[in-house]
């Protein structure tokens, strides 16, 4: 990373495991502000664990993870809201609260998450603005079971950054979802992450989403993505991660990871034509 870019998110030698089954093993990777992770492995391989550890959802058996230079390993669960704070989740198929509106979904982390300590009066002018970020303004009083799979995704991205976190992680954003809406998600990433500087760390099953990630960024004067150009905007800040059972067997930029030719790393490759 660049001289001076401040460490957002570090793994050290993690160790967790389940009935003696290991979901990390011995992981370390740092992850720096403004970087995007794209993590890929196979179902089991441990990729929402790290999402989960990295949160403070599940505790690591051995080794550290360090937020924003704390070492969560050490906190309390009332520490860890602090934390939690200042990292947006998006959980696999959204999680949204089937009894409460749209509106109230996404003000959820605003009322409920103290220490973020909005103001009443902010609440709704920040939904709004999150909501019209993710190009939902018209659905406030819907509920989740009005709206399609990607709209509901796109309401839990709205909820997932409407605290402004300065790092997002996402699990599996584009499962399940039709290749046109699927690209719209991801293309909400990118605006999320050029707009407000955010580290993102996101789980992938398809390929297409961190060839995306690396290679395009957002023109807020036009509103739309354009191809970076080499050096420019957040290609260059795309590291790639493979997992398997747990352990981290690839880590590098795009171009590296096309080179690869294991072939448990190259299952989840399609090269660039």
């Amino acid at each position: 990373m660049p001289e001076g870019s401040n460490s957002i998110l570090r793994f050290e030698h993690v160790h967790v495991a389940f009935d003696e089954v290991n979901a990390l093993a011995d992981l370390s990777f740092e992850a720096f502000e403004g970087e995007s992770r794209v993590i890929l492995g196979a179902a089991g391989s441990g990729k929402t664990v790290l999402l989960k550890t990295a949160l403070g959802l599940v505790r690591p058996d051995s080794g550290k993870v360090f937020a924003f230079g704390r070492d969560l390993t050490k906190m309390r669960e009332q520490e860890l809201f602090e934390i939690r704070s200042r990292i947006g989740m998006l959980f696999q198929e959204s999680a949204l609260f089937d009894s409460l509106n749209i509106e109230e979904n996404v003000a959820y982390p605003l009322v409920n998450q103290k220490s973020i300590q909005c103001p009443p009066a902010e609440v709704h002018p920040r939904v709004v603005e999150a909501l019209e970020f993710v190009e939902l303004g018209g659905t406030l009083e819907k509920f989740p079971s009005e709206l399609s799979g990607g709209m509901r995704r796109r309401a839990a991205i709205a909820r997932a950054v409407v605290t402004e976190p300065p790092l997002v992680l996402y699990d599996s954003p584009t499962a399940g979802l039709d290749p046109i809406t699927a690209h719209l998600i991801i293309a909400l990433l990118i605006k999320e992450r050029d707009l407000s500087q955010t580290t993102t760390l996101l789980v992938t099953h398809r390929y297409q989403d961190g060839n995306l990630i690396a290679n395009f960024r957002y023109n807020s004067k036009q509103g739309s993505l354009e191809p970076a150009r080499n050096g420019d905007g957040r290609g260059a800040r795309t590291t790639f991660m493979v997992l398997k059972e747990g352990r981290l067997v690839f880590e590098g930029d795009q171009d590296r990871l096309e080179l690869s030719t294991d072939p448990y790393i190259m299952k989840f490759v399609k090269p660039r034509v």
